[in-house]
Protein backbone atom coordinates (compact mmCIF):
# COMPACT_ATOMS: atom_id res chain seq x y z
CA UNK A 1 0.00 0.00 0.00
CA UNK A 2 2.94 2.44 0.71
CA UNK A 3 4.26 3.36 -2.78
CA UNK A 4 8.38 3.60 -2.02
CA UNK A 5 9.27 5.00 -5.62
CA UNK A 6 8.09 6.48 -8.96
CA UNK A 7 7.06 2.83 -10.17
CA UNK A 8 4.79 2.31 -7.18
CA UNK A 9 3.61 5.62 -7.32
CA UNK A 10 2.13 5.70 -10.57
CA UNK A 11 -0.29 3.04 -9.92
CA UNK A 12 -0.78 4.23 -6.54
CA UNK A 13 -2.41 7.40 -7.70
CA UNK A 14 -4.93 5.72 -9.69
CA UNK A 15 -5.68 3.75 -7.01
CA UNK A 16 -6.58 6.65 -4.28
CA UNK A 17 -7.78 8.80 -7.34
CA UNK A 18 -10.67 6.04 -7.68
CA UNK A 19 -11.09 6.00 -3.80
CA UNK A 20 -11.73 9.53 -4.09
CA UNK A 21 -14.29 9.14 -6.38
CA UNK A 22 -16.05 6.62 -4.02
CA UNK A 23 -15.71 8.93 -1.27
CA UNK A 24 -17.60 11.80 -3.48
CA UNK A 25 -20.41 9.47 -4.55
CA UNK A 26 -20.82 8.14 -0.62
CA UNK A 27 -21.19 11.85 0.18
CA UNK A 28 -23.66 12.31 -3.31
CA UNK A 29 -25.75 9.30 -2.39
CA UNK A 30 -26.10 10.18 1.44
CA UNK A 31 -27.41 13.41 1.17
CA UNK A 32 -29.79 13.26 -1.58
CA UNK A 33 -31.37 9.97 -0.16
CA UNK A 34 -31.69 11.55 3.58
CA UNK A 35 -31.63 14.82 3.74
CA UNK A 36 -35.35 16.05 4.63
CA UNK A 37 -36.97 18.66 2.03
CA UNK A 38 -36.16 21.64 4.28
CA UNK A 39 -31.70 20.79 4.31
CA UNK A 40 -32.46 19.99 0.45
CA UNK A 41 -33.23 23.43 0.28
CA UNK A 42 -29.56 24.88 1.36
CA UNK A 43 -26.63 25.81 -0.28
CA UNK A 44 -24.59 22.84 1.41
CA UNK A 45 -26.77 20.56 -0.16
CA UNK A 46 -26.54 22.42 -3.33
CA UNK A 47 -22.36 22.36 -3.35
CA UNK A 48 -23.12 18.53 -2.03
CA UNK A 49 -24.15 17.60 -5.41
CA UNK A 50 -21.85 20.36 -7.39
CA UNK A 51 -19.59 17.70 -5.67
CA UNK A 52 -21.89 14.90 -7.10
CA UNK A 53 -20.89 15.77 -11.14
CA UNK A 54 -17.38 14.65 -10.62
CA UNK A 55 -17.75 10.32 -9.13
CA UNK A 56 -19.21 9.22 -12.85
CA UNK A 57 -16.26 11.01 -14.79
CA UNK A 58 -13.62 9.83 -12.33
CA UNK A 59 -14.45 6.26 -12.63
CA UNK A 60 -14.65 6.33 -16.77
CA UNK A 61 -11.57 8.94 -17.15
CA UNK A 62 -9.46 6.33 -14.77
CA UNK A 63 -10.81 3.22 -16.71
CA UNK A 64 -9.65 4.83 -19.63
CA UNK A 65 -6.29 5.35 -18.12
CA UNK A 66 -6.28 1.50 -17.17
CA UNK A 67 -7.38 0.38 -20.28
CA UNK A 68 -4.16 2.04 -22.14
CA UNK A 69 -2.16 0.42 -19.15
CA UNK A 70 -3.38 -2.74 -20.53
CA UNK A 71 -3.61 -2.29 -24.10
CA UNK A 72 0.41 -1.13 -23.80
CA UNK A 73 1.04 -4.50 -21.87
CA UNK A 74 -0.40 -6.37 -24.56
CA UNK A 75 0.75 -4.55 -27.57
CA UNK A 76 4.46 -4.53 -26.42
CA UNK A 77 4.25 -8.77 -25.85
CA UNK A 78 2.98 -8.29 -29.66
CA UNK A 79 -0.41 -9.60 -29.40
CA UNK A 80 -2.23 -9.96 -32.46
CA UNK A 81 -4.39 -6.91 -33.11
CA UNK A 82 -7.58 -9.56 -33.14
CA UNK A 83 -6.56 -10.66 -29.82
CA UNK A 84 -5.82 -7.58 -28.14
CA UNK A 85 -8.95 -6.34 -29.17
CA UNK A 86 -11.18 -9.75 -27.74
CA UNK A 87 -9.15 -9.32 -24.55
CA UNK A 88 -10.32 -6.33 -24.20
CA UNK A 89 -13.58 -6.21 -25.69
CA UNK A 90 -14.39 -9.18 -23.56
CA UNK A 91 -13.56 -7.82 -20.13
CA UNK A 92 -15.76 -4.74 -21.50
CA UNK A 93 -18.54 -7.17 -21.95
CA UNK A 94 -17.61 -8.48 -18.01
CA UNK A 95 -18.44 -5.31 -16.74
CA UNK A 96 -21.16 -4.63 -18.94
CA UNK A 97 -22.82 -8.28 -17.81
CA UNK A 98 -22.97 -7.24 -13.78
CA UNK A 99 -24.14 -3.80 -14.38
CA UNK A 100 -27.36 -5.85 -16.37
CA UNK A 101 -27.16 -8.45 -12.80
CA UNK A 102 -26.93 -5.08 -10.16
CA UNK A 103 -30.24 -3.84 -12.08
CA UNK A 104 -31.69 -7.48 -12.01
CA UNK A 105 -30.35 -7.65 -7.94
CA UNK A 106 -32.08 -3.99 -7.07
CA UNK A 107 -35.29 -5.27 -8.96
CA UNK A 108 -36.04 -8.40 -7.07
CA UNK A 109 -34.88 -6.86 -3.32
CA UNK A 110 -37.21 -4.11 -4.33
CA UNK A 111 -39.73 -6.76 -5.81
CA UNK A 112 -43.36 -5.24 -5.33
CA UNK A 113 -42.61 -1.64 -5.84
CA UNK A 114 -39.93 -0.98 -8.39
CA UNK A 115 -41.55 -0.84 -12.51
CA UNK A 116 -40.38 -3.64 -14.56
CA UNK A 117 -38.80 -0.52 -16.78
CA UNK A 118 -35.62 -0.86 -14.04
CA UNK A 119 -34.34 -3.93 -15.37
CA UNK A 120 -33.43 -1.71 -18.67
CA UNK A 121 -31.72 1.39 -16.51
CA UNK A 122 -28.55 3.03 -18.19
CA UNK A 123 -26.21 2.91 -14.64
CA UNK A 124 -22.57 3.82 -14.45
CA UNK A 125 -21.93 0.65 -14.87
CA UNK A 126 -23.25 -0.58 -18.31
CA UNK A 127 -21.56 2.53 -19.78
CA UNK A 128 -18.26 1.80 -18.05
CA UNK A 129 -18.74 -2.05 -19.69
CA UNK A 130 -19.55 -0.48 -23.22
CA UNK A 131 -16.73 2.39 -23.23
CA UNK A 132 -14.36 -0.37 -22.62
CA UNK A 133 -15.48 -2.19 -25.52
CA UNK A 134 -15.79 0.62 -27.39
CA UNK A 135 -12.17 1.75 -26.51
CA UNK A 136 -11.63 -2.24 -27.28
CA UNK A 137 -12.77 -1.42 -31.17
CA UNK A 138 -10.95 1.77 -31.73
CA UNK A 139 -7.49 0.30 -30.70
CA UNK A 140 -7.99 -2.41 -32.89
CA UNK A 141 -8.90 0.16 -35.23
CA UNK A 142 -5.42 1.74 -35.02
CA UNK A 143 -3.67 -1.51 -35.02
CA UNK A 144 -5.50 -2.68 -38.07
CA UNK A 145 -4.90 0.27 -40.27
CA UNK A 146 -1.15 0.70 -38.62
CA UNK A 147 1.65 -0.34 -40.97
CA UNK A 148 3.57 -3.29 -39.11
CA UNK A 149 6.61 -1.91 -39.25
CA UNK A 150 4.84 1.40 -37.92
CA UNK A 151 7.84 2.74 -35.61
CA UNK A 152 6.29 2.95 -31.32
CA UNK A 153 6.00 6.79 -30.90
CA UNK A 154 4.34 6.56 -34.43
CA UNK A 155 1.91 4.17 -33.13
CA UNK A 156 1.10 5.76 -30.28
CA UNK A 157 0.46 9.22 -31.22
CA UNK A 158 -2.18 7.59 -33.62
CA UNK A 159 -3.98 5.66 -30.21
CA UNK A 160 -3.43 9.29 -28.54
CA UNK A 161 -5.10 11.53 -31.65
CA UNK A 162 -7.99 8.55 -32.56
CA UNK A 163 -9.17 8.54 -28.59
CA UNK A 164 -8.59 12.53 -28.57
CA UNK A 165 -10.63 12.62 -31.69
CA UNK A 166 -12.99 10.55 -29.82
CA UNK A 167 -13.89 12.02 -27.08
CA UNK A 168 -14.30 15.32 -29.02
CA UNK A 169 -16.67 14.12 -31.26
CA UNK A 170 -18.55 12.25 -28.47
CA UNK A 171 -19.10 15.75 -26.72
CA UNK A 172 -19.82 17.94 -29.26
CA UNK A 173 -22.51 15.28 -31.22
CA UNK A 174 -24.30 15.39 -27.51
CA UNK A 175 -26.19 18.65 -27.69
CA UNK A 176 -27.91 17.25 -30.94
CA UNK A 177 -28.21 13.75 -29.95
CA UNK A 178 -30.48 14.87 -26.87
CA UNK A 179 -32.55 17.30 -28.78
CA UNK A 180 -32.55 17.94 -32.89
CA UNK A 181 -30.94 14.78 -34.03
CA UNK A 182 -32.43 11.90 -31.31
CA UNK A 183 -33.02 8.71 -32.72
CA UNK A 184 -36.74 8.53 -32.13
CA UNK A 185 -37.06 5.38 -34.51
CA UNK A 186 -35.13 3.31 -32.05
CA UNK A 187 -37.30 1.21 -29.31
CA UNK A 188 -36.78 3.35 -25.81
CA UNK A 189 -34.49 0.88 -24.26
CA UNK A 190 -31.85 0.93 -27.31
CA UNK A 191 -32.32 4.50 -27.62
CA UNK A 192 -31.51 5.35 -24.23
CA UNK A 193 -28.04 4.28 -24.54
CA UNK A 194 -27.74 7.30 -26.86
CA UNK A 195 -29.43 9.94 -24.66
CA UNK A 196 -31.12 8.46 -21.46
CA UNK A 197 -34.14 8.75 -22.50
CA UNK A 198 -35.42 5.61 -20.60
CA UNK A 199 -39.40 5.16 -21.37
CA UNK A 200 -39.89 9.15 -19.81
CA UNK A 201 -40.34 10.43 -23.06
CA UNK A 202 -37.12 12.98 -22.92
CA UNK A 203 -33.55 12.49 -21.94
CA UNK A 204 -32.64 12.27 -18.39
CA UNK A 205 -29.98 13.93 -16.68
CA UNK A 206 -30.04 11.26 -13.74
CA UNK A 207 -28.84 8.40 -16.26
CA UNK A 208 -25.32 7.70 -18.50
CA UNK A 209 -26.03 7.01 -21.74
CA UNK A 210 -22.60 6.66 -23.91
CA UNK A 211 -23.62 10.48 -25.18
CA UNK A 212 -21.17 12.42 -23.48
CA UNK A 213 -20.07 9.96 -20.73
CA UNK A 214 -18.10 7.45 -22.94
CA UNK A 215 -15.89 11.07 -23.83
CA UNK A 216 -14.32 10.72 -20.64
CA UNK A 217 -13.31 7.37 -20.99
CA UNK A 218 -11.83 8.02 -24.39
CA UNK A 219 -10.24 10.72 -22.81
CA UNK A 220 -8.68 8.97 -19.98
CA UNK A 221 -7.30 6.60 -22.79
CA UNK A 222 -5.64 9.14 -24.46
CA UNK A 223 -3.77 10.24 -21.66
CA UNK A 224 -2.99 6.67 -20.78
CA UNK A 225 -0.66 6.15 -23.78
CA UNK A 226 1.19 9.68 -23.04
CA UNK A 227 2.01 8.77 -20.14
CA UNK A 228 3.12 5.32 -21.10
CA UNK A 229 5.33 7.10 -23.24
CA UNK A 230 9.05 6.53 -22.74
CA UNK A 231 9.39 10.47 -22.18
CA UNK A 232 6.96 10.50 -19.68
CA UNK A 233 8.38 7.47 -17.67
CA UNK A 234 11.45 9.54 -17.57
CA UNK A 235 10.30 12.62 -16.54
CA UNK A 236 7.18 11.81 -14.21
CA UNK A 237 7.03 14.40 -12.02
CA UNK A 238 7.86 17.30 -15.10
CA UNK A 239 4.75 15.45 -16.76
CA UNK A 240 2.46 15.42 -13.87
CA UNK A 241 3.40 18.67 -12.93
CA UNK A 242 2.45 20.02 -16.88
CA UNK A 243 -0.45 17.99 -17.02
CA UNK A 244 -1.58 20.06 -13.58
CA UNK A 245 -0.98 23.47 -15.21
CA UNK A 246 -2.77 22.34 -18.67
CA UNK A 247 -5.73 20.87 -16.55
CA UNK A 248 -6.45 24.44 -14.72
CA UNK A 249 -5.76 26.35 -18.40
CA UNK A 250 -8.35 23.91 -20.20
CA UNK A 251 -11.19 24.76 -17.24
CA UNK A 252 -10.19 28.08 -16.99
CA UNK A 253 -10.70 28.13 -21.15
CA UNK A 254 -13.63 26.33 -21.85
CA UNK A 255 -15.16 28.41 -18.52
CA UNK A 256 -14.38 31.36 -20.85
CA UNK A 257 -15.70 30.35 -24.05
CA UNK A 258 -19.15 29.13 -22.29
CA UNK A 259 -19.59 32.82 -20.87
CA UNK A 260 -17.89 34.92 -24.27
CA UNK A 261 -18.07 32.35 -27.33
CA UNK A 262 -21.02 31.97 -29.59
CA UNK A 263 -23.80 30.27 -29.36
CA UNK A 264 -23.58 26.98 -31.93
CA UNK A 265 -26.82 25.52 -30.91
CA UNK A 266 -30.27 25.52 -30.77
CA UNK A 267 -30.87 23.99 -27.56
CA UNK A 268 -28.31 24.50 -24.52
CA UNK A 269 -28.12 22.22 -21.33
CA UNK A 270 -24.60 23.77 -19.32
CA UNK A 271 -24.87 21.25 -16.65
CA UNK A 272 -25.74 18.18 -18.54
CA UNK A 273 -24.86 18.49 -22.61
CA UNK A 274 -22.63 21.32 -22.84
CA UNK A 275 -19.30 20.87 -24.46
CA UNK A 276 -17.80 23.24 -22.41
CA UNK A 277 -18.88 21.62 -19.01
CA UNK A 278 -17.34 18.48 -20.64
CA UNK A 279 -13.88 20.23 -21.22
CA UNK A 280 -14.26 22.09 -18.03
CA UNK A 281 -14.73 18.79 -16.03
CA UNK A 282 -11.72 17.62 -18.01
CA UNK A 283 -9.37 20.36 -16.81
CA UNK A 284 -10.49 19.70 -13.18
CA UNK A 285 -9.91 15.51 -13.66
CA UNK A 286 -6.42 16.47 -14.75
CA UNK A 287 -5.78 18.70 -12.15
CA UNK A 288 -6.97 16.06 -9.62
CA UNK A 289 -4.58 13.49 -11.47
CA UNK A 290 -1.86 15.23 -10.85
CA UNK A 291 -2.54 16.22 -7.19
CA UNK A 292 -3.29 12.39 -6.82
CA UNK A 293 0.24 11.51 -8.26
CA UNK A 294 1.75 14.39 -6.07
CA UNK A 295 -0.27 13.00 -2.59
CA UNK A 296 1.16 9.55 -3.69
CA UNK A 297 4.72 10.18 -4.57
CA UNK A 298 5.66 12.71 -1.76
CA UNK A 299 2.60 13.41 0.79
CA UNK A 300 0.16 11.48 2.92
CA UNK A 301 -0.36 8.78 0.39
CA UNK A 302 2.57 6.78 1.28
CA UNK A 303 1.44 6.06 4.95
CA UNK A 304 1.31 2.54 5.46
CA UNK A 305 -2.77 2.62 5.79
CA UNK A 306 -4.69 4.59 3.12
CA UNK A 307 -8.23 4.24 3.27
CA UNK A 308 -8.80 6.40 0.28
CA UNK A 309 -6.56 3.72 -1.98
CA UNK A 310 -8.42 0.68 0.23
CA UNK A 311 -11.58 2.14 -1.51
CA UNK A 312 -9.65 2.54 -5.17
CA UNK A 313 -8.55 -1.47 -4.53
CA UNK A 314 -12.15 -2.64 -4.37
CA UNK A 315 -14.29 0.12 -5.93
CA UNK A 316 -16.54 -2.41 -7.62
CA UNK A 317 -17.50 -4.10 -4.45
CA UNK A 318 -18.27 -1.08 -1.98
CA UNK A 319 -20.22 0.68 -5.11
CA UNK A 320 -22.03 -3.07 -5.25
CA UNK A 321 -22.95 -2.58 -1.40
CA UNK A 322 -23.35 0.67 -0.15
CA UNK A 323 -26.48 1.39 -2.15
CA UNK A 324 -28.32 -1.16 -0.22
CA UNK A 325 -27.90 0.88 2.70
CA UNK A 326 -28.16 4.12 1.28
CA UNK A 327 -31.09 4.09 -1.77
CA UNK A 328 -32.24 0.34 -1.07
CA UNK A 329 -34.37 -1.42 1.85
CA UNK A 330 -31.45 -1.96 3.92
CA UNK A 331 -30.61 2.13 4.71
CA UNK A 332 -29.71 2.77 8.04
CA UNK A 333 -31.71 6.15 7.74
CA UNK A 334 -35.17 6.88 6.86
CA UNK A 335 -35.26 8.18 3.40
CA UNK A 336 -35.62 12.14 3.09
CA UNK A 337 -36.37 12.83 6.60
CA UNK A 338 -32.75 13.49 8.35
CA UNK A 339 -30.82 16.60 9.24
CA UNK A 340 -27.50 17.81 8.06
CA UNK A 341 -25.87 16.33 10.92
CA UNK A 342 -27.75 12.77 11.61
CA UNK A 343 -26.95 12.99 7.47
CA UNK A 344 -23.34 13.77 7.66
CA UNK A 345 -22.82 10.92 11.14
CA UNK A 346 -24.67 8.38 8.23
CA UNK A 347 -21.96 9.25 6.11
CA UNK A 348 -18.77 8.56 8.21
CA UNK A 349 -21.03 5.33 9.09
CA UNK A 350 -21.32 4.09 5.35
CA UNK A 351 -17.41 5.31 4.97
CA UNK A 352 -16.01 3.35 7.70
CA UNK A 353 -18.05 0.52 6.96
CA UNK A 354 -16.90 0.60 3.37
CA UNK A 355 -12.83 0.88 4.04
CA UNK A 356 -13.40 -2.15 6.62
CA UNK A 357 -15.21 -4.44 4.17
CA UNK A 358 -12.67 -3.19 1.29
CA UNK A 359 -10.10 -4.20 3.97
CA UNK A 360 -11.05 -7.59 4.71
CA UNK A 361 -12.01 -8.59 1.07
CA UNK A 362 -8.29 -7.54 0.05
CA UNK A 363 -7.23 -8.96 2.95
CA UNK A 364 -8.54 -12.37 1.75
CA UNK A 365 -7.62 -11.99 -1.78
CA UNK A 366 -4.28 -11.11 -0.78
CA UNK A 367 -4.08 -14.40 1.50
CA UNK A 368 -1.67 -16.87 0.46
CA UNK A 369 -2.99 -19.99 -0.46
CA UNK A 370 -1.94 -23.50 1.28
CA UNK A 371 -0.85 -25.95 -1.21
CA UNK A 372 0.04 -29.30 0.47
CA UNK A 373 3.85 -29.71 1.29
CA UNK A 374 5.34 -33.05 -0.96
CA UNK A 375 6.97 -35.35 1.40
CA UNK A 376 10.71 -35.51 0.53
CA UNK A 377 12.33 -38.95 -0.16
CA UNK A 378 14.19 -40.27 2.21
CA UNK A 379 17.23 -40.98 -0.10
CA UNK A 380 17.14 -37.50 -1.35
CA UNK A 381 18.44 -35.81 1.90
CA UNK A 382 21.85 -35.19 2.64
CA UNK A 383 23.96 -34.81 5.49
CA UNK A 384 24.93 -31.61 6.25
CA UNK A 385 29.29 -31.40 7.04
CA UNK A 386 30.12 -31.89 10.54
CA UNK A 387 26.61 -33.48 11.83
CA UNK A 388 26.47 -37.01 12.96
CA UNK A 389 25.36 -39.95 10.44
CA UNK A 390 24.24 -41.94 13.52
Amino acid sequence: MSPAGPTQSRLAYIDWMRGLACLLMFQTHCYDSWLSPAARQSKFFMYSQLGGTFPAPLFLFLAGISFALVTEKLWRKNVAPAQLAWTTIRRGAEIFGLGLLFRLQEFLIALGWAPWSDLLRVDVLNVIGLSMMLMGVLCWMVLAVSPSGEATQQRRLAFVLSALGAALLISLLTPMLWTSWRPRWLPWPIESYINGVHNLGTPQAWLFPIFPWTAFAFAGLALGFILQSDWARAHAERVFLLLGLAGAALAEGAHWIDLKGPQLYPAYDFWHTSPNFFLIRLGVLTLLLSASYAWCRWGAGQWRFSPLMRLGQASLLVYWVHIEFVYGRFSILSKHAASIRTASAGLLTIFLAMVALASIRLRLKNRPSRQPVAPVPIASIQPVAGQSHD
